[in-house]
């Protein structure tokens, strides 16, 4: 009786373990890209494969595989309409739906001639590409899949009997799966690229529905990204944390340890605010918000002057640079600890300097991207809007007091402005000689944000007489003014809008304050 149980246990625990190999006997391959198709066919033609092909992907396979087979030669049609119908045929689609263990699929199968696909790999029309490079709308809808994506959701809705590969992006896998698997696959194997398929199917309708509904202002939220990257956790340590992108297409990852959720949200914070320059700029991150800036004739002398912004701030921050980082300024900074520096490029020596740390993070920008949208969750949905893009510039500012500013005043306001634009609301910003003096962030009034900025010039000794102050959003009293003028400040640069306004434009005038409007708030929450 013992021995039988075992038995008996046993065979449950083997057929439970044991998944049963499929034999891939007849392929379909239909694709855009070619790289790596030679070394997927030479492989299925060891294993006696026989392979159905369409167009420009037969005239690829013919000189490796003579025995490939046109779709044409199955259906009984020529590709026809300049290429739209090629494989949209139940001789094509019955061999891929068919399901062997239904004894009404295969008779009909049998009945009709049509034989049975194991194996199907598509690569599709690259509308996404073709949307990037053109204005083109025929061009653009040309290259939307008809036939490539029909056969992908057949494929991995059948995925008990075919192996679909929808993207030249998993050549690798199938090549590593035939490699070792002498060309069969499990129903695990089938299903992991089913899932795939869905996947590369879904991103590609959300890219063309994004397209066709680019000025509905109430089109339908679809965000589809093809990769998560797992961080070591979220913000804190106790919450998960995963990034939805191609980092690898921004940066080039130079040292360092692996970027986390907060690096992450430091470098956004960080590149929107740089971009706002162009001669050479350094800026000095920490929670998002800049602990100090300052635009220099060099990148040490930049460099040194964010930093006296906030020293201590400074600490594990994050560092961004719009030039080159040369020597003289990688030695300056080699004395602080970082999190992360990210430039356009580092000089010959630099980079050894750098690497002295092991967990510093250095990256080399590859490209500026960013969305034109930005999507946060909100109570039980989303809420999307479009990037705050505007930056107002001297042009944009209405002197409204009586004493005009000075030239030099106006260059530190436009200045102010594009900090205070990238800084926690309620904010402001304390500057002078194109470099932060001080900032007042994420207070819940004002007046806190700036009485917090003029306490922190003055730690560390900095003369606010002749700096100028920029806010985030209209002054609701006057008292603001009268703080700044009892600091020394000469010039405002504010939005405007207030039904106090000219409370603040009499405290201007009566204490020879130069302020200007710009129309334009710039919170940020």
């Amino acid at each position: 009786m013992r021995c039988f149980q075992f038995f008996r246990n046993l065979a449950v625990l083997i057929s439970q373990n044991f998944t049963p190999l499929k034999k891939i006997r007849t392929a379909l391959i239909s694709v855009f890209y070619k790289t790596g198709i030679d070394t997927i066919v030479d492989l299925l033609k060891q294993n006696g494969v026989q392979i159905y092909s369409t167009g420009g992907t037969y005239d690829f396979i013919k000189p490796l595989d003579p025995t490939v087979k046109t779709v044409e030669s199955l259906t009984g049609y020529p590709s026809i309409l300049g290429g739209r119908v090629k494989t949209l045929h139940p001789k094509v689609f019955g061999g891929i739906l068919g399901r062997t263990q239904l004894e009404s699929d295969q008779k009909e199968m049998q009945e009709y001639d049509i034989p049975a696909f194991d194996l199907v790999i598509v690569d599709l029309y690259p509308f996404e590409e073709t949307v990037a490079s053109t204005d083109d709308a025929s061009k653009i809808i040309e290259k939307i899949d008809i036939g490539g994506i029909s056969l992908i959701r057949a494929g991995a809705k059948n995925f008990n009997d075919v192996l679909i590969v929808p993207s030249q992006k998993y050549y690798g896998e199938l090549i590593q799966l035939l490699k070792t698997q002498q060309g069969e696959t499990s129903i695990d194997d089938r299903r992991r690229f089913a899932t795939y398929a869905f996947g590369v199917s879904s991103h590609y309708d959300s890219a063309i529905m994004n397209w066709f509904a680019k000025d509905d202002e109430n089109k339908a939220l679809r965000i589809c990204e093809e990769e998560g990257t797992a961080l070591r956790y979220g913000e804190n340590p106790h919450q998960k944390g995963t990034f939805y992108g191609d980092l690898e297409a921004m940066f080039e990852k130079l040292h360092g340890k692996e970027l986390s959720y907060n690096n992450l949200l430091d470098l956004d914070a960080g590149l929107n605010l740089i971009r706002e320059f162009d001669e050479p700029t350094f800026a000095i991150l920490k929670h998002n918000n800049p602990c100090g800036i300052a635009c220099r004739k060099t990148v040490k002398e930049a460099y040194n002057d964010a930093l006296a912004g906030d020293p201590v701030s400074a600490f594990g921050g994050v560092l961004v640079c719009n030039r080159p980082i040369d020597l003289a300024a990688a030695e300056d900074i080699n004395k602080l600890f970082i999190e992360v520096i990210v430039a356009p490029g580092y000089e010959d020596g630099v980079l050894d300097l750098l690497f002295s740390k092991k967990n510093r993070v250095v990256l080399r920008l590859k490209a500026d991207q960013y969305r034109p949208q930005m999507v946060k969750t909100a109570l039980n949905g989303y809420l999307v809007q479009d990037r705050d893009l505007h930056t107002e510039t001297a042009d944009d500012f209405k002197v409204i007091t009586t004493k005009a500013p000075t030239a030099v005043e106006v260059e530190d306001m436009v200045f102010a402005n594009k900090i205070v634009k990238h800084s926690r609301s309620n904010a402001i910003v304390l500057a002078k000689g194109k470099q932060l003096y001080a900032s007042g962030i994420g207070q819940t009034s004002r007046v806190d944000a700036l009485r917090q900025a003029i306490e922190k010039a003055r730690s560390f000794n900095f003369d606010l007489n002749g700096a100028v102050l920029a806010s985030d959003a209209f002054f609701p009293f006057k008292d603001c003014v009268e703080l700044a003028h009892e600091a020394g400040i000469t010039a405002i640069v504010q939005p405007g809008g207030s039904v106090r306004d000219q409370e603040s434009i009499d405290c201007c005038n009566e204490n020879g304050i130069s302020m200007v409007f710009t129309g334009f708030r710039h919170f940020r929450h």
